[in-house]
């Protein structure tokens, strides 16, 4: 099946996916390495779902050897003539030239200086349909839409404009396209080899609503009368129909069944994202059966749905850090998989065999191999370089403190844009790794030692959000006499706080080598670690296995370990 085998081919092997790609070699300090994974999710909230107007969107970049930080591309203007070469993402070989536009925006990570915000999940499809010949891949697309675009339609516009004219040298992809006002979910596949166009379908999310899409294709039926909400290619029907893929009415046609159809894969692995994340806002009960992948005829999700209440960037945040808390496929439940001390995470590839059987772990939203995750918020009340704000971690996103990075911001952090730094060097100035050096310690040993990352996260995180009304009042201030200065401002607090945070993740590395060294715990009291009266170590814990653990133990070994002999 091609969803199957897309889900675990490119999802563990292969830079198929805009979380996996740098922007340009020379203009992204940090290297790709080009082992990659169909594995990100975005999370979508309308203005009016919004704890505060704003509209809301998150990425998250899951790949297995990837590494990368925070890219930058300069506003710019251009003589005619200029001409941009494109590099294929997944390989970094030359597919041509196209002009470049005249005037091009100011670029910092997934947003640009209007609050334009583009992420994407990769679904794969049907692979005939990728041109291999076209000049222009997926994440090549995504940020030359965000240096052409001021809104979310226009970046649309864009982005099909580019794919019709010069070629689309990717697979299927769900993209989330959002501006203050806005928030789209368009789809986009190719024509096959030599074609130079593209079939794409395009839905304006609804102001109070939220959507989400995790690389598994969602968007099915849709009104063709809707001009307002609704942008399609002309021949999205008539493409289907030539190739005998359908022959239903127009009114009938389900982009998703005709170009990506689900399979137990693309729902248990990808659409049980979506169904989580809904499921914090709305009771989703109803749709678990199609979460859970094994039965034909249950009930498909929804595209969006309602909030019982509003949606803030913490909120997003907390979803962004999701393991299926909660729900019949979560895993913090007490079995052998989560290891002594019930890490929420599993060891991939996803399948694995005992036997002739296969067998699977779960994915959800929060897993390992993120390299970055962002939650982009955009405000159409407030100045476009103050209004655009990408909350940024360079890590798992359950295991970082997400750090303000301001839409018009024209210098990385030194920890998200490390001289030397790259995915086999290590450097303590790198976010990437002294997040992960942290975070490679507490996965094994996670309800044991998460709690004291859990307590910085969030001190760091609270003391952001604490800050941000006075630190935008004051940009507010600057920005009515001297814009330059309003935004540099801006820009040296985004950095100072992400170089802080690293800092403060440093601290957090040596105090858990030094309160659980040999998986025994040092006592503590106010964050200092306890002595005797002669200036000795106080006397460790030693906490041994869990309850739940040692009976697991025990029922699999029986009376191996039985310490007395019984009667």
């Amino acid at each position: 099946m091609i969803m199957m085998r897309f889900i675990f081919s490119k999802s563990e092997h292969n830079v198929n996916s805009l979380c996996t790609k740098v922007i340009f070699m020379t203009v992204c300090a940090l290297v790709l390495n080009l082992q990659s994974a169909l594995a990100c999710t975005n999370f979508i909230v309308g203005k009016k779902a919004s704890a505060d107007g704003s509209v809301i969107c998150s990425y998250n970049a899951d790949d297995y050897g990837l590494f990368i930080g925070l890219c930058h591309f300069p506003a710019g203007k251009h003589q005619p003539g200029t001409m941009r070469d494109i590099y294929d993402w997944d390989n970094n070989e030359y597919h041509g030239q196209i002009p470049e536009a005249a005037e091009t925006y100011n670029v910092i990570g997934n947003i640009n200086e209007y609050q334009v915000t583009i992420g994407e999940t990769t679904y794969g499809g049907r692979e005939e349909m990728v041109d291999s010949t076209g000049i222009i891949d997926y994440g090549s697309l995504i940020y030359i839409a965000l240096q052409r675009s001021r809104t979310a339609r226009e970046a649309i516009k864009v982005m099909t404009t580019l794919t019709n004219q010069y070629g689309y040298n990717s697979e299927g992809e769900t993209f989330t396209i959002c501006d203050p006002n806005e928030a789209w979910i368009m789809e986009m596949m190719g024509k096959g080899p030599g074609s130079k166009g593209t079939v794409w379908v395009a839905m304006r999310i609804p102001d109070d609503a939220i959507c989400g899409h995790a690389n598994q294709s969602r968007i099915s039926k849709f009104n063709m009368k809707d001009k307002k909400n609704v942008m399609y290619a002309k021949d999205v029907v008539k493409f289907a129909r030539e190739k005998g893929w359908y022959s239903g009415k127009d009114a009938d046609f389900s982009w998703k069944d005709v170009y990506a159809k689900p399979d137990f894969s693309g729902r248990r692995f990808c659409d049980a994202r979506v169904w989580s994340f809904f499921n914090h806002f709305q009771d989703m009960t109803r749709y678990l059966p199609w979460a859970m992948g094994k039965d034909p005829n249950a009930e498909d999700m929804p595209l969006w749905i309602f909030p019982k209440k509003k949606v803030s960037v913490q909120d997003i945040q907390t979803c962004m850090r999701d393991h299926y808390e909660g729900t019949p496929l979560a895993l913090d439940s007490v079995d052998i998989g989560g290891g002594i001390w019930q890490m929420p995470y599993r060891p991939t590839p996803l399948m694995y065999k005992v036997g002739d059987k296969q067998y699977f772990n779960e994915r959800p939203t929060s897993t390992q191999q993120s390299a970055f995750s962002y939650v982009s918020q955009m405000r159409a009340w407030l100045p476009r370089e103050i209004g655009g704000l990408l909350w940024f971690g360079n890590d798992d996103g359950n295991m970082v403190a997400y750090t303000p990075i301001y839409c018009g911001n024209t210098t990385q952090p030194e920890c998200y844009n490390t001289p030397g730094a790259d995915a086999v060097t290590f450097s303590d100035k790198n976010a990437f790794w002294v997040c992960n050096w942290v975070s490679n310690m507490i996965y094994p040993r996670y309800y044991q030692m998460f709690g004291d990352l859990k307590t910085v996260r969030d001190s760091l995180e609270s003391s952001y959000f604490n800050n941000q009304q006075e630190i935008e009042a004051e940009a507010q201030r600057r920005y009515s006499s001297n814009k330059v200065d309003a935004i540099n401002y801006l820009n040296d607090y985004s950095n100072k706080k992400a170089q802080e945070m690293l800092g403060r993740w440093k601290q957090l590395a040596v105090h858990l080598i030094v309160k659980y060294n040999d998986m025994t715990i040092k006592p503590e009291r106010n964050g200092r670690f306890l002595k005797t009266k002669t200036g000795l170590g106080a006397k460790v814990k030693r906490p041994g296995f869990p309850k739940s653990f040692a009976k697991e133990l025990v029922t699999r070994t029986g009376t191996k370990y039985l310490a007395t002999e019984e009667n």
